[in-house]
């Protein structure tokens, strides 16, 4: 811990908030009273201490202890409380399931021993001091005991009441111990500053110097931080930040990428109530130039099926259409969609935000499209037999059909199917 600023008396605060009171459930007042009755000690750790300091109710409470894991487990098994999920406790986490009702993530103190940039070996401790010079961010690495007394070593207490997000140490050692902490830095800087423009020019410089380590993280964890890091409401602002030191190409974005564009969809977006905000590879899309580097994008990012889907035909579609009637532009989208109806509807809804669009957007939403009037057997009827043909002939009277604002009777389209059967120059198959 050379070099490392600290307090000598890590007790800064105590909690009596409404929102500390309420994470006490009979099931929290029994792991309490557990560890006491064993005299070991446990802590809330990490997040939950930020969010209480910061007056919002966490969602999840993550524990840590001076019981080793084997201790908690013979505790556990003493007491009969079921433990799950074992396979924690290489890392030090045990999980009892309390009156079979609440889980809890108990962590032995540790410090990290071995680190190659994405995963660590650790050494179990007793020393909170230690186990919070660990931790990625001065906010991350308080902890809070469950009478409301708030310890901090590393001065992450004023660090969140200056809207500050600083690294536990050196940036450059903590960036080397796990990669992923440069995107995790950006995340909680739009969770806790007030301005998008505060970040030390050393960090900045550590992160750039350091974004080739990206290249050893999964596409998978960079895409969860990338959508953290997009829905916050410093997200245009902070990828602009990330792009200027580099890390394009470490997180599947090309190196001429869009910004304007990028501004523009966020800036339209932000506008919106929160229904109506855009997916998050919507916005991603418009860094992008083309359906190549989307699936370059796609390949580095490891994207869900929908999202690759929906990222190529905002790309294949955003270009301006003129037309009379603008809304038959977005239904001919969805009529010749090879997707089934409600999702072809939900993309195309999509592609309006992107363009911001939201009156037609409106109109849209608030269309069904009416049933075709033609099946198969009505073409068969006709002499049209299975297999290609009948989807040819199928797919020009849906055309004519839309053409003519969806009102054509069965009877009118099954009158064209002759000249188109001739276009086609196929032969009428004679009924048996």
């Amino acid at each position: 811990m050379a070099n490392v600023r600290s307090r000598s008396d890590p007790l800064v605060t105590k909690l009596d908030s409404p929102e500390f009171k309420s994470i006490f459930t009979p099931e929290l007042e029994a792991l309490s009273a557990l560890f006491k009755k064993y005299n070991y000690d446990i802590r809330i750790a990490g997040g939950a201490v930020r969010d209480l300091l910061m007056g919002k109710k966490p969602t999840d409470l993550d524990f840590a202890t001076t019981a080793t894991p084997q201790q908690m487990k013979d505790m556990f098994t003493t007491e009969n409380i079921r433990m799950i999920n074992m396979n924690g406790e290489k890392h030090g986490t045990i999980t009892p399931r309390i009156n079979d009702k609440e889980n809890f993530e108990v962590t032995t103190l540790r410090i990290d021993k071995i680190t190659d940039g994405r995963h660590a070996e650790v050494e179990f401790t007793t020393d909170w001091k230690l186990d919070a010079n660990r931790r990625d961010l001065t906010i991350n690495s308080m902890f809070l005991d469950l009478d409301g007394c708030v310890y901090d070593y590393f001065y992450g207490y004023d660090d969140l009441k200056e809207k500050k997000v600083a690294f536990v140490g050196s940036a450059d050692i903590r960036i080397k111990e796990d990669y992923l902490r440069i995107l995790r830095y950006f995340r909680f800087y739009g969770r806790i500053s007030d301005r998008p423009d505060a970040h030390e020019p050393s960090v900045l410089q550590c992160i750039g110097e350091n974004g080739a380590g990206l290249e050893r993280i999964s596409g998978e964890r960079i895409w969860v931080e990338l959508k953290k890091i997009l829905e916050g409401p410093m997200g245009y602002d902070l990828v602009k930040t990330m792009l200027s030191v580099g890390l394009a190409k470490y997180i599947g974005l090309p190196d001429k990428y869009n910004l304007e564009e990028f501004a523009r969809v966020w800036e339209a977006d932000a506008t919106r109530p929160k229904d109506l905000r855009i997916r998050t590879i919507a916005l991603i899309v418009g860094l992008l130039h083309d359906q190549t580097e989307m699936m370059t994008l796609h390949n580095r990012l490891k994207l869900s099926a929908h999202e690759r889907d929906l990222g190529l035909f905002i790309i294949a579609n955003r270009e301006e259409v003129p037309c009379a009637k603008p809304l038959f532009v977005y239904q001919m989208l969805i009529v010749n969609s090879p997707k089934k109806y409600l999702e072809a509807k939900a993309m195309v809804l999509e592609l309006l935000k992107y363009q911001n669009k939201m009156n037609i957007y409106y109109d849209l939403e608030a269309w069904q499209l009416p049933r075709f009037p033609i099946t198969g057997n009505d073409l068969r009827e006709h002499g049209v037999g299975p297999g290609k043909y009948m989807g040819l002939v199928i797919n020009s009277l849906k055309q004519t059909w839309a053409q003519n604002d969806f009102n054509m009777t069965s009877e009118d389209l099954l009158k064209l199917v002759p000249n188109i059967l001739s276009e086609l120059n196929y032969k009428p198959q004679k009924k048996k």
